[in-house]
């Protein structure tokens, strides 16, 4: 079952490069079962991992390799397959409003075609057991991402590619220069054998170097302050469903998922690097919220915001505590959702209207009800308002940092939160309230594909706020707590489980 999360994802950017010149439906066709089959399988291998007797399941990749540092792996557990789930249901959605939104640029199918090797790269980094596919599969990833940003071909888009590109190759090159100095402390880049001989030399200074190039690499990736600059300018870029996957799964896979892995179950987190990540996330969560404020480009508000919500989940993830984690990860969900809903948003407004500015904007929910009303639902649920999803996370993560004696920093955590809804009821006032801009009356609603991408993300902030029970929490966010509660005993988990 593991290789197919790849296979599936290559397999249809292979085809739709080859026929889908011909064949125009054949690129919106494939993606979207490629999307869904991908969304059902991350399901299915939830069941089954909840069905076996391991709490892990490893794949040997051709059928060989005996026991690490032989051969390579592909590892399933409750932290992959959360990732899974997300990235899936985001990435299909994202599919079927590309359907529609993508007709009005002229090679469609070679959107298609980098969007599936993008998801293929994703999908790669959730479930490799080892380190330098980790690097092949990110590259993959980022490359695709580097060409969807310029897709438009506008002076905009290309100069934000370019930038986008050299801090990403920079990052890039931090870790592979961390992988190549891991490998030549452990002879080894399996993750779990890593984990093993590095608990059996010990730590030293070279493994402290280390860390601190997979800090600087994977926080580029998430665009952690102050290593956010390219954020700013790739996301607003971008065609919306490329920003949306972005902002919603792109910089939480290849830097968040990335960082916890490596940190928490491969190299070990100490106390000073904990503590580095509550600095790192007070600050992302602070500095970026006052300049998304000040925003009159639409995308561009909510990729600041974007910035300042990460701060959230490394705020979390820093702290370390069950309970952090457990809201750190609920919150990595839920602004995986509202967040993309947001920019699908801002992309169906782009759609209708042809322009980002607040200030030509005014009364659009007379014109795009839909548009208007799934928009105020993300707003307030990445503001914090009960009782929708993000108001449950953020609540979970002030809990935490209330019980860790983090107490200035919770303070300023809702301040923060109370800061985010003034900058989101500043885009509900600016763009969907008020009087409607006499410039937009003859506008019409965007189309059906659209509307059921945006009303379903919608649908998930509401369900995941309201009807938020035990067992949600049971079966999809403890499995992924508990991986990285385990540590570097989860090495011995998985190396028990490839025997």
């Amino acid at each position: 079952m593991l290789p197919l999360f790849v296979v599936i994802p290559l397999a249809a950017a292979f085809v739709i490069s080859l026929i889908g010149k011909k064949f125009r439906w054949a690129g919106d066709i494939l993606a979207n079962l490629a999307s869904l089959a991908l969304l059902v399988l991350s399901f299915f291998a939830l069941r089954v991992l909840h069905s076996g007797s391991l709490p892990v399941m490893v794949y040997k990749v051709g059928g060989w390799g005996g026991i690490p540092p032989l051969g390579i792996c592909m590892v399933l557990d409750g932290l992959s397959c959360f990732m899974l789930i997300i990235l899936n249901i985001v990435s299909f959605l994202v599919a079927v409003y590309s359907i529609n939104y993508m007709d009005k640029y002229t090679s469609k199918y070679r959107f298609y075609t980098l969007f599936m090797l993008m998801l293929a790269g994703m999908n790669g980094v959730i479930i490799t057991g080892d380190m330098f596919n980790l690097f092949v599969f990110l590259e993959i990833a980022a490359i695709a991402s580097y060409a969807l940003v310029a897709f438009g071909t506008e002076s905009e888009e290309l100069e934000a590619s370019f930038k986008y590109s050299i801090m990403g190759s920079v990052a890039s090159s931090f870790i592979l220069l961390g992988i190549g100095l891991l490998y030549s402390y452990t002879s080894s880049l399996n993750m779990a054998d890593i984990c093993v001989v590095l608990a059996a030399k010990g730590h030293s200074n070279i493994v402290s170097f280390i860390s601190v190039l997979f800090l600087m690499g994977f926080g580029l990736k998430a665009a952690i302050v102050p290593f956010h600059a390219w954020l700013p300018d790739a996301h607003p870029s971008a065609p919306a469903p490329i920003s949306a996957m972005l902002s919603g799964v792109f910089i939480k896979t290849l830097g968040v998922y990335a960082l916890c892995r490596v940190f928490f179950n491969v190299i070990g987190i100490s106390a000073a690097l904990s503590f580095l990540l509550v600095i790192l996330g007070i600050i992302s969560m602070s500095i970026v919220a006052f300049l998304a404020i000040g925003q009159s480009d639409i995308k561009r508000m909510l990729a600041y915001s974007s910035i300042s919500q990460i701060g959230y989940i490394i705020f979390a993830i820093g702290i370390g505590t069950p309970l952090a984690i457990l809201g750190g990860l609920f919150h990595l969900a839920n602004h995986a959702i509202f967040k993309s809903l947001l920019f699908l948003n801002s992309g169906a407004v782009e759609y209708s209207i042809k322009t980002r500015d607040l200030g030509q904007m005014g009364g659009l929910n007379k014109r795009l009800p839909v548009t208007g009303y799934t928009s105020l639902v993300a707003s307030m649920s990445i503001s914090g308002i009960p009782p929708l999803s993000g108001f449950w996370s953020k609540l979970i993560i002030i809990v935490a940092a209330i019980q860790a004696k983090y107490f200035g920093s919770a303070i300023i955590a809702v301040l923060i939160s109370i800061l985010t809804l003034a900058y989101y009821l500043k885009l509900q006032r600016y763009a969907f309230f008020g009087e409607l801009n006499k410039k937009w009356e003859k506008i019409k609603e965007v189309p059906w594909s659209m509307k059921l991408a945006m009303v379903t993300l919608s649908i998930i902030c509401l369900l995941a706020g309201v009807i938020y029970l035990p067992e949600l929490s049971r079966i999809f966010l403890e499995p992924a707590v508990n991986v990285m509660l385990a540590g570097e005993e989860y090495a011995g988990i998985v190396l028990g489980a490839m025997k």
